[in-house]
């Protein structure tokens, strides 16, 4: 993070306009970093960009280290020869406001096989060449990764955990028999792999032509039916049939009485420090060759985590264990040389957390609808007294938007009687000064004009959406992660609010 005063948009590549049923990398995106400089934002945010498996959550992928395949530009692929007419005609480009993910998938999937097909075919000698030298430069994760997938489709998709003992447990002549027999399914997810490394290259230029920063977003678990907990068991604490024998969560709280049960496996932290942590030096070295800076999810568990049984049903009977500490962030600073980092810093923060993020400089986040109760009764807590070193966002991916929460009721996502939700609408009102007939626009003016070094808009506060908008809703598993936006509704009266807004707060 620079020392300038900046904002941006939050929004995930899927949420982009475009007529093949999901948002994608290539010209929708390039256009969208036209438009944020044009807004006058210098940042773009997105959630995890890797594969996704059951319930399409990002926070859930298959791999920390690879794309997710189905991004893929199908317009450039096209304007590429790799895919003809044919490939895409007919195609159900779905509902324009939200992603119907089990349609598109399959779609995609089989217009991404034409191409990986048409490649093999086709390919001159030259971009073979540059597919085979990338190949190489990436094998340390990406050989494990193709394996896996091709294993995994092979097994009709099922979990790793399920596969023959001889693959749960790698041993070699099985691994070496998978190589041989499922050869064209490897060859087809690393060229997958291929495409969208170099999709994502073209689009990383744009923004650094424009000036734009890209912000990716790394959890500090990763799913347990994923190639990185299959290639490297010994980093986990797994049991010998693989499955975790405990898992992570955060214990109960004002929000829920049963805490939450994630159901990650947790790491193995000593295993890690054998190793000088070489693992994760390798998954933030990898993140941070596609965007410029990367919020770290859940940044506590690196001081403390939240230990659940994995036999336990709720997260009621957990205990909290240390986390790596300084040793992990002094590691990875003498790899990486500086640690463009944001830490995730939300929730019941305790003070050896703050130590810890102090200690190593890093940037925390607020979140302003989290906060308008404490505006005016809780010291510090009010836009004007955030410290500049901060990320302060209007919301994020896991609440209501601005709309839909200020026009909420009780029992709408909220545990709030009606008297508390009326009266903090009210306080909030009077600290703006305002009517709330423009919610959005008060709340966005108001993280402009803060301190804090960063404002992070999701572009449904941008757009005054209500709850139908919402991308996620923590603790359901149906009709998340599949918002859109209509190129339309990004229109030039509020292009040019937002970049007066901005002007205006000097950012």
């Amino acid at each position: 993070m620079n020392g300038r005063r900046q904002s941006g948009i939050l929004l995930h590549p899927t949420s982009l306009p475009g007529p093949y049923g999901m948002g994608e990398i290539g010209p929708e995106a390039r256009r969208f970093v036209s438009t944020l400089r044009g807004m006058g934002q210098g940042i773009w945010q997105m959630l995890p960009l890797g594969p996704t498996g059951y319930g399409d959550s990002p926070y859930q992928s298959l791999s920390t280290f690879a794309g997710h395949p189905l991004w893929i530009s199908l317009e450039d692929l096209r304007d590429e020869g790799l895919l003809g007419p044919r490939d895409t005609r007919g195609f159900d480009a779905g509902p324009a406001d939200r992603v119907d993910f089990g349609p598109a998938i399959a779609a995609r999937r089989l217009a991404l096989r034409a191409a990986c097909e048409r490649f093999r075919r086709g390919a001159r000698a030259s971009e073979r060449g540059r597919f085979d030298r990338w190949r190489a430069a990436q094998a340390d994760w990406l050989d494990d990764f193709a394996l896996f997938m091709a294993v995994k489709e092979a097994n009709g998709g099922g979990p790793w955990t399920g596969w023959e003992s001889a693959l749960r447990r790698r041993e070699p002549a099985a691994l070496a028999a998978a190589r041989r027999d499922l050869a064209g399914g490897i060859e087809e997810h690393r060229l997958l792999q291929y495409l969208f490394d170099r999709q994502w290259a073209r689009l990383r230029a744009a923004a650094r032509r424009a000036g734009v920063t890209l912000v990716g977003d790394l959890p500090i678990f990763v799913a347990h039916d994923s190639a990185d907990v299959w290639a490297h068991p010994s980093l986990f604490q797994l049991d010998d049939a693989g499955s975790p024998t405990v898992v992570a969560g955060v214990p109960p709280d004002y929000f829920s009485e049963t805490g939450q049960r994630w159901g990650n496996p947790l790491y193995r932290w000593d295993e890690h420090a054998r190793s000088g942590y070489a693992w994760w030096v390798r998954r933030l070295r990898s993140t941070l060759s596609r965007v410029d800076v990367v919020r770290l999810d859940h940044f506590r568990g690196f001081a403390g985590y939240w230990e659940i049984p994995a036999s336990e049903p709720t997260a009621v009977r957990g205990r909290w264990m240390p986390g790596p500490g300084d040793a992990f962030f002094r590691a990875v600073r003498r790899a990486l040389g500086s640690l463009p980092i944001v830490a995730e810093d939300l929730g019941v923060i305790t003070p050896d957390v703050d130590a810890l993020r102090e200690r190593h400089r890093l940037p925390g986040m607020r979140v302003l609808q989290f906060t308008v109760g404490d505006l005016v009764r809780v010291p510090g807590f009010r836009p004007e007294d955030c410290p500049p070193r901060t990320v302060l966002y209007t919301g994020t991916h896991d609440n209501d938007t601005i709309v839909g929460w200020f026009r909420a009721r009780p029992g709408e996502g909220t545990t709030q009687t009606a008297e508390a939700m009326r009266a903090e609408r009210e306080a909030l009102l009077a600290y703006l000064g305002r009517d709330g007939r423009e919610i959005h626009w008060d709340v966005i003016a108001l993280a402009l004009r803060s301190p804090a070094r960063w404002a992070i808009l999701p572009l449904q506060d941008v757009l005054g959406l209500g709850s139908e908008a919402r991308m996620n809703r923590p603790g359901t598993t149906q009709g998340n992660w599949q918002w859109r936006f209509r190129r339309e509704q990004l229109d030039a009266s509020t292009r040019r609010r937002l970049l007066r807004l901005t002007r205006a707060a000097r950012r």
